[in-house]
């Protein structure tokens, strides 16, 4: 069989960057006789900036003529969209009579639009051309979703119905591990003091992470003499946040670890005593896992994907309950016994994750379209 997976602009979206990568590589393992091709747009100088230098035409021209147009010439016997803001591409596929496959990551900006208005300078326009993109879905002959929450907005959203989505969760990259204590005592020394409980948070600092609460949560741990600091990694502080760090005097319990490569990341989940991420909603939630494969116990929300990514194996709380999650934070630090049996959870639950296996499923999917169209899955 000939694949052709069709990539977003390369290191643009750093998620789906991981995915891709661990996908197709996992893909040439599960079916190695596969011809599995890649296939991305000629990346633009700077996407957001439409007023200089052409910026914003090229974007545009990249995105919704030339490279669409380069896709439907790929001779493929599949193609394969894996972001669902690519999935303008579906429509030429599927006027073409082309196999398509779509991957939906998560539809987030239907619920929180104002994602669009921080990224870009003309909102109403890119909220436009996103949701004409992610539409292009219902064109597809299968539509993967990363979650069963997922899966149920995309019905919600785009009336695509369920018998025409499959749930496949990511996968888990085998790097992220228990570290020998020695491989992290030196950033437990450089990044907290003696006998503090080091809370982390991971990702983009966008409102839906819901951070303002983060910070809440460390003021009041601190307010209750709990020696605590805040570790951070990923996005800079919004101006509010900034505003409520200075105001609440937390600037020297928090550590900016900026973005750290996979190496890195894998220290840091695990010198920290806890993930905390509380997100409003959340597609997957790799993070979760990552923290949960590193021994690291989770604090994170009771709503969308995260409850069915997690199963038994976190503290599950109201995203917006400030006192239910300082309460999930003291139980861990001062119940040695219970914070143990949850690393033990998290451990075994990150095992029901790998790319292999993301794969399979993946491979099936193929499969299954071509042998409903009539046609060879050779």
């Amino acid at each position: 069989m000939r694949v052709t997976i069709v990539r977003r602009v390369p290191g643009s979206t750093f998620s789906l960057d991981i995915y891709a990568d661990n996908l197709v590589a996992a893909l040439k393992i599960v079916r190695p006789n596969w011809e599995i091709t890649e296939i991305a747009p000629i990346p633009w100088n700077s996407p957001d900036k439409l007023w200089q230098s052409g910026t914003g035409i090229k974007k545009y021209y990249e995105t919704f003529w030339r490279h669409p147009r380069a896709v439907c010439r790929e001779d493929a016997d599949i193609f394969h969209v894996i972001d669902q803001c690519e999935s303008h591409i579906v429509y030429g596929l599927a006027k073409a009579h082309k196999p398509v496959v779509a991957t939906c990551h998560d539809l987030v900006q239907f619920i929180y639009p104002e994602i669009l208005r921080d990224q870009s300078r003309l909102p109403a326009l890119s909220l436009a051309t996103w949701k004409y993109s992610v539409s292009g879905m219902a064109k597809a002959d299968r539509v993967i979703a990363v979650s069963t929450n997922t899966a149920q907005d995309l019905t919600r959203f785009l009336a695509i119905e369920s018998a025409r989505t499959t749930v496949i969760p990511n996968g888990l990259n085998p790097e992220f591990r228990v570290l020998p204590s020695i491989e992290v005592a030196e950033m437990r020394r450089q990044y907290s003091r003696p006998d503090t409980f080091c809370l982390l948070n991971v990702g983009s600092t966008h409102l839906r992470k819901n951070i303002l609460t983060v910070l809440k949560v460390l003021k009041m741990l601190k307010d209750m003499s709990i020696p605590v600091c805040l570790w951070r990694t990923g996005d800079t502080f919004t101006k509010e946040q900034q505003a409520f760090i200075q105001a609440h005097d937390l600037e020297s319990d928090i550590f900016d670890l900026g973005s750290p490569d996979t190496a890195r990341l894998i220290q840091i989940y695990n010198a920290a005593d806890v993930l905390l991420a509380p997100s409003l909603y959340e597609g997957f939630g790799l993070t979760i896992v990552e923290a949960m494969a590193c021994g690291t116990p989770v604090i994170t929300s009771n709503v969308s994907s995260l409850p069915e990514v997690v199963d038994d194996a976190a503290i599950l709380v109201d995203p917006l309950d400030v006192e239910a999650i300082v309460a999930a934070v003291c139980q861990l630090q001062q119940d040695p016994r219970y914070y143990g049996q949850l690393v033990a959870k998290g451990l075994l639950r990150s095992q029901f994750f790998s790319w292999q296996q993301t794969a399979e499923q993946v491979a099936r999917v193929y499969e299954q379209v071509l042998s409903t169209r009539g046609l060879s899955d050779t």
